[in-house]
């Protein structure tokens, strides 16, 4: 019997190729073979008074219209030329939505007339993929509504909403389900630091023997001393009456005044510390952790993965799931037995349960393929260096998840003394002390603050209440606020998630959008938004609030995985999501009732706090306006950084006659 396999990729068919063995021809599809139409001009003509410009039939249950692409035309004619030398198709797909829609594609275009049977894995492996032959089934029509209902539903809202941002922004410009939102999160985070006011406030540290630790004041007469978390963004103290704020002369004064009393030990307490692993990857995190760690953007991560995964080395890596299989649990409690000792294993596998809102994702973490997993040492002469990376990470990781906490003591100290001026200052350090690594012998998680890495292990001296402290300096230090920190790719990934916005198959897809679309561009690893993003953000909350409430659209992916799990019908969803109902007026109409609304003139304004300065968006950039005054913007000036000073000091320059753009409402050139 000759079999013909299809998948997406020719390395993955290739991978596959070498595990079937002869009477097996193993094809690759490169991808969807076809969609909706990219242009109007696409569809054909005597169909476009049934698909409109969008490749919909919005009035005949929302029938989508696909079309073959025409790069893809050989693929399809090399595809039917396999088929009929086969006696039997296997379509071999990824088992997620976007597997199964391209395998109902491939069926709905190659018209078989042999047997066809769909057959899924999560690694590829000889063993993964035997299993696999043996367990096939029929393809999931519910998962290919879901995916199919979610690229109607993308398409809706493009072609509804980006014309709005051509006529009322600028043209070129797009929207998006989850990009509009996604842009939205980075620019309330930038307007955050634009209106934030930094505080100061200062403090001492002091240096006591024995073994010269460092304790820091906490205390001054009874009341607590002023830390960062106790002011707001408005520079102001979140409770007054609770905190002493000292400022430099205060603090430098009190310093002076404790630099020859007699600090003694008040109080020390104890407790067990325990840390457990961090749970196996799944797409969010891999990504997140890539990007700390690795310093790679999350498309970079799902391109290396994608590469580990088709080549055998990975399982699949678009999942939601932190489960590992019997298998697994079995190899990486067998890997760090032999690794680090069986002292550092539970005795009992470690099962990692996540609340998964869309039961269609890949039911398993990221972790190596395979019964027993190899270690980075045995791949590293078949992978890239970045390849190798990203493996060793995730190698670690799942190792990791099944070992034992680390455990040790923290301590807290509290130390004091009577200054000169007989105020009653109280000083307290921490340490903590690991005694058994655990896991951490083989991975620790990093974090999105720097500045924690370090205080991990501080090893405090032994003391007791009651002990004298020699002091050996004591100075006084100040301090100030900082805004919010802007989003990286690992916390937008985070945000989204916290959100239910998204999916596994769309985050990095996300982030590399708002880059290629001008609406946030990267600084170091910080996503900064450009103006344009606030125009377009303005407009939308403005105008079509909805559109990008984190709820709405959290609500939205919950139902399309109603969709897939049968629980929704998806041409009645849709005709509520674009038609309305007695509560909601849809989208069509809220686009169409409200556009002659729209101020463009508005939505292009940005005023900057305290002045008469007002950005503008125009069609060759930002510019700045005060009444007939008129400067550019600087391509390298991030918002935040756009204070008051430096607006004058741009509108003081000399005019460079530079054509900013064409006047929203008189249509006039704009030049400064």
């Amino acid at each position: 019997m000759r079999r013909l396999v299809i998948v997406e990729s020719p390395a993955k068919a290739k991978t596959i190729a070498g595990y079937l063995g002869e009477g097996f021809v193993v094809q690759s599809s490169i991808g969807h073979i076809r969609d909706l139409p990219n242009r109007a001009s696409d569809i054909p003509k005597e169909k476009r008074a049934r698909y409109g410009t969008i490749g919909v039939a919005i009035h005949e249950g929302f029938e989508p219209l696909y079309i073959v692409d025409p790069d893809k035309k050989h693929v399809v004619s090399d595809l039917r030329k396999r088929l009929s030398e086969a006696d039997e198709l296997l379509l071999a797909t990824d088992e997620d939505r976007e597997g199964e829609a391209i395998a109902w594609h491939l069926l709905d275009v190659l018209k078989p007339k042999i047997p066809v049977r769909r057959m899924v894995f999560h690694e590829i492996t000889k063993d993964a993929i035997q299993r696999a032959l043996q367990d096939t089934r029929a393809i999931n029509e519910r998962l290919v509504d879901a995916q199919e209902t979610r690229r109607i539903l993308d398409r809706l809202y493009g072609y509804e909403v980006s014309p709005v941002l051509w006529k009322k922004v600028t043209t070129g410009l797009s929207a998006g389900r989850v990009q509009s939102v996604a842009t939205r999160l980075v620019v309330e985070r930038e307007r955050e630091r634009m209106s934030f006011v930094a505080a100061g406030y200062w403090d001492i540290v002091g240096t006591f023997d024995p073994a010269g630790f460092q304790a820091r004041l906490v205390s001054l007469d009874g009341k607590r001393v002023a830390q960062g978390r106790d002011f707001g963004p408005d520079g102001k103290l979140r409770d007054p009456s609770a905190i002493v704020v000292l400022d430099e002369a205060e603090a430098t004064r009190l310093a002076n005044g404790l630099a020859a009393a007699s600090f003694s030990v008040r109080s020390v307490e104890e407790k067990p510390y325990t840390r457990r692993p961090a749970p196996p990857f799944m797409t969010s995190t891999l990504q997140m952790e890539a990007s700390r760690k690795l310093r790679f953007s999350s498309q970079t991560t799902m391109r290396l993965a994608q590469r580990l995964y088709e080549n055998g080395y990975i399982t699949y890596m678009r999942t939601d799931s932190t489960t590992l299989s019997e298998l697994a649990l079995t190899a990486a409690r067998r890997q760090a037995t032999e690794l680090y000792g069986a002292e550092y294993v539970p005795a009992q596998p470690r099962r990692y349960e996540r609340k998964v809102k869309n039961a269609q994702e890949a039911h398993e973490a990221i972790r190596p393929a395979g019964d027993s997993f190899r270690a980075p040492l045995q791949v590293s002469g078949e992978l890239s260096r970045d390849e190798l990376a990203l493996y060793d990470l995730i190698w670690k990781r799942t190792v990791a998840s099944q070992m034992e906490d680390a455990r040790g003591q923290t301590a807290t100290v509290r130390l004091g003394a009577i200054s000169s001026e007989g105020r009653d200052a109280e000083l307290s350090a921490s340490g903590t002390v690991i005694t058994f690594r655990g896991f951490l012998a083989a991975y620790e998680e990093g974090r999105d603050d720097p500045a924690g890495e370090d205080e991990e292990e501080r090893r405090l001296p032994p003391l007791a209440k009651g002990d004298a402290l020699e002091v050996k300096a004591l100075e006084a230090e100040g301090h100030s606020t900082s805004p919010p920190a802007r989003y990286t790719e690992a916390t937008l990934l985070k945000a989204l998630e916290d959100r239910g916005i998204g999916r596994p198959s769309t985050w990095a897809s996300i982030i590399g959008t708002i880059l290629d679309r001008g609406y946030t561009f990267k600084k170091g690893t910080a996503l900064i938004p450009t103006f344009r993003a606030f125009a377009v953000v303005r407009l939308l909350e403005e105008h079509f609030r909805q559109l990008v409430d984190y709820d709405f659209t959290a609500r939205m992916e919950d139902d399309l995985d109603r969709i897939a799990s049968g629980d929704e019908e998806r041409v009645a969803w849709l005709h509520r999501f674009y038609f309305g109902n007695g509560g909601s007026p849809g989208l069509h109409h809220l686009v169409t009732d409200h556009l002659d609304e729209i101020d463009a003139r508005a939505v292009n304004s940005i005023p900057i706090p305290g002045s008469d300065i007002v950005i503008r968006v125009g069609r060759y950039g930002p510019y700045l306006e005060r009444g007939e005054e008129r400067a550019s913007i600087p391509d390298d000036l991030v918002p935040d950084e756009l204070t008051v000073e430096r607006a004058e000091e741009l509108l003081a320059q000399p005019s460079g006659d530079r054509e900013l753009g064409a006047h929203p409402e008189t249509g006039l050139t704009v030049v400064a």
